[in-house]
Order: structure tokens, then C-alpha cells, then sequence
């Protein structure tokens, strides 16, 4: 028994080999095909990174690999349940609202508002983690995986308990898309939770096309046998990819989410403070502050780019402020339903309030953050970020 327990300590503490993790996936599920295997290189760069720079503690490898082999079989499972069920191809993800912006500008709260409409079908971390089979109408609220998703999402709470004072997670909460785009191995979810330079660097120059075309796999996977009447999708991943995305999706509506970027960078890095600390055995603050106010502050520039050259199409793009949304979240819903001509139900408006009132800001404690304390100064995010904040914030 000593020998069967290090042996298979072992192998999770092996190095990150993308061949034997495919391997364990394909044993997982007992099948072989993933479809267009466009991840190869993606799936090669996280693992060098994960193996070279992440510092991963011992847990730290232990739940990345099995992340890894989870989303490999997931991959698996999709494709081969699409084989079987040919129709679901030729289902369409018609006009699909995503909610996108800097992290830690309210995309959070906005989606989880939007999600209380019994209209929209949004994709609950509890999906995503185990789609496969498809979840199904009558069983959506008792599927078993809501309990599997609960249980895992507790050693979180273990390993980061300071994280849902910062991010709110729950198996019956909406997911975002980087968790989605993550079966492609493109997404900034990993380098979000590990410490990844070199992946991040190549995730930035990227074509992401084909982590869109898993996404929409994806999204009519689950809504093969669990429709709704609109899908509301939400990442601040989008933003720096928004070519990308209406590729995939042409007929997709923006929301774009604003707030001051002094007050995001330190909130996000202390996010991804709070994260690398859970599995890594060494986290340098002021190392994250910088890489994180560079990586975004490029990310809104190609956002504003992006809007540019398909000109800010009001039928396409909505702005919004973060303060607004803070102050009147309700009226600030509704003009999002407006704008867009979707009807906004006394259900929907009376499931918004109750949301609201089980969920008051700093619920779990207050999140408490200073650029100080990423080795940042107001002046220079200032000028880093000069051109968002004149175009989206100026008085």
C-alpha cells in the first residue's frame, strides 16, 4: 500500500508532459478523438511554464495536472457526444450578449444580475467544470455534478481564503469564458492562478481563433438539452480579443464595463496575489503589479483599436460605468435591456433585487487593496492609462 501511495505521488508530482497527460485523459474517458487538436502548441507552452516558471508548490502541481487531464477528458467527452448527436452543429448561438471590460470593473456583479432572468442562459461554473453529458432541463437544479462542483471548489477555500472576498465562486454561479477557452489551453485563467511570463507573453501575440471556435462547441454542447432564450457570457479575457470573438460570433452584442484603472490594477493584482500564493512557493508582489498593469493596459488599447476599425456600432457595443452599476445596479440592468430591445420582466427585475439583498457588497469582508503594495504609483498608471481614461472617463 506505501508503494501504490508513492507511486502515484509520483506521477502527479511528475514533470508536466503533455503526451502522458493526454495519455491519463484518454484513460479517463475511455475515448481517443479531441476533435480539431488545434492545442498541441498551447498545451506544450503551459507546461514548460508550469514546469519552469509557475514555482509550484506540491499541491500547486498536483491541482494543476489534474485541471489539465480534467479539461482534456472534458474535450473528449464534447466531441464524442457531438458524433452521436450531429444536430447540436446545426443549432445556432444566436446573438449572444457578452460582458467584457478591465477586471474588477463590475463584470462580475453585472453577469450574475443578468443570470437571475429566466430568459438568460448563462453557463454555471458547475457546467463547465463537468459538462459532459449535456445538463438537462429537468434535472438542471439536482444534477449530481452540482454537489461533485461544490465539493471541489471547497479545497479553493482551502488553499485561498481570502480569494472570495475578492471573487465570489459557487457551482451554481456563472462561469466566466476563461474557464471555457481553457479547454483550448489559450486563456488567461492559468496565468491568472500560476506564476506563467513566458505562456502569457505568447498568449498575448496569439491567434485565438481557435479557443473561439472550442467556445462555441462549447456553448451549444450545453445547450443541446438546456436552452435558453439568449446566452450571457462574460470575461474581461474578451477584451484584448474582441476581433476574435465577433469572428465566431458576428451578430454578438458588447457590453463594456469602465472604472478608474488605478483602483483595477490593484485590485486585480492583489487577486493574483491571493491566487499564486495558494500554489506556488514564492510570490513576488512587486514583480505582479507591473507585469499586471502592462499586460492590461495593452489589453484596453487593442480593445480600443478593435471598437475603431468596426466602428463602435451603437447596435453592437454598449458602455457602461462602474459606478453607475455600483450606485443603481437595477436601473443600470434595465438599460441594458432597453438598449438592446430585450424585454425586462417584473420577474427578472424582482429575482434582480432579491440577488442583491442575499448578496450586499463585501459579504465574505472587505477587500483591501493599495498600489503601494505592488510596487506602483498613481502618477504612472496615470499616464500608462491616459488614453482609456480620457476616451471612457473624462468628465
Amino acid at each position: 500500500m506505501i508503494r501504490s501511495a508513492a507511486a502515484k505521488a509520483g506521477k502527479l508530482l511528475a514533470p508536466m508532459a503533455p503526451d502522458a497527460l493526454i495519455s491519463q485523459a484518454r484513460r479517463l474517458a475511455r475515448l481517443e478523438d479531441f476533435g480539431e487538436q488545434a492545442f498541441d502548441q498551447p498545451l506544450a507552452r503551459l507546461c514548460r511554464g508550469l514546469d519552469e516558471e509557475a514555482r509550484l508548490s506540491s499541491l500547486g502541481r498536483i491541482a494543476a495536472r489534474k485541471d489539465i487531464v480534467r479539461m482534456l477528458a472534458n474535450r473528449l467527452q464534447i466531441i464524442d457526444w457531438r458524433k452521436h448527436h450531429p444536430e447540436a452543429a446545426g443549432r445556432p448561438v444566436a446573438r449572444p450578449l457578452f460582458i467584457v471590460g478591465l477586471p474588477r470593473t463590475g463584470t462580475t456583479i453585472l453577469h450574475n444580475l443578468m443570470a437571475q432572468d429566466p430568459d438568460s442562459r448563462c453557463p454555471l461554473s458547475w457546467e463547465v467544470m463537468y459538462p459532459a453529458p449535456p445538463p438537462e432541463t429537468a434535472s438542471f437544479e439536482t444534477d449530481k455534478r452540482i454537489a461533485r462542483a461544490e465539493r471541489d471548489m471547497k479545497w479553493l477555500n482551502r488553499l485561498a481564503p481570502d480569494f472570495r472576498r475578492i471573487h465570489p465562486v459557487a457551482a451554481r454561479l456563472p462561469q466566466e469564458c476563461i474557464s471555457i477557452t481553457a479547454h483550448e489551453f489559450m486563456s488567461m485563467q492559468f496565468p491568472t492562478m500560476y506564476r506563467l511570463p513566458g505562456y502569457y507573453g505568447w498568449l498575448d501575440g496569439a491567434d485565438k481563433a481557435p479557443a473561439y471556435r472550442f467556445h462555441k462547441i462549447f456553448l451549444q454542447h450545453l445547450q443541446a438539452r438546456h436552452a435558453g432564450k439568449r446566452w450571457v457570457l462574460k470575461a474581461p479575457g474578451h477584451l484584448d480579443a474582441l476581433d476574435a470573438l465577433l469572428a465566431v460570433y458576428p451578430d454578438a452584442r458588447i457590453v463594456q464595463t469602465h472604472r478608474e484603472p488605478l483602483d483595477v490594477v490593484a485590485s486585480l493584482a492583489s487577486l493574483i496575489v491571493t491566487l499564486h500564493r495558494a500554489f506556488s512557493t514564492r510570490v513576488e508582489p512587486h514583480e505582479i503589479g507591473p507585469d499586471t498593469t502592462r499586460r492590461w493596459a495593452a489589453a484596453a488599447e487593442k480593445a480600443m483599436a478593435d471598437r475603431d476599425r468596426m466602428g463602435n456600432d451603437s447596435s453592437r457595443f454598449l458602455d457602461i460605468a462602474y459606478s453607475d452599476l455600483i450606485a443603481e445596479p437595477i436601473a443600470t440592468v434595465a438599460g441594458i435591456y432597453r438598449h438592446f430591445d430585450m424585454p425586462l420582466t417584473p420577474l427578472a427585475k424582482q429575482r434582480m433585487a432579491d440577488f442583491l439583498a442575499a448578496n450586499p457588497k463585501d459579504k465574505h469582508g472587505r477587500h483591501r487593496y493599495d498600489l503601494a503594495d505592488f510596487g506602483l504609483t498613481r502618477e504612472e498608471e496615470r499616464q500608462r492609462f491616459a488614453r482609456y481614461r480620457e476616451r471612457y472617463l473624462a468628465a
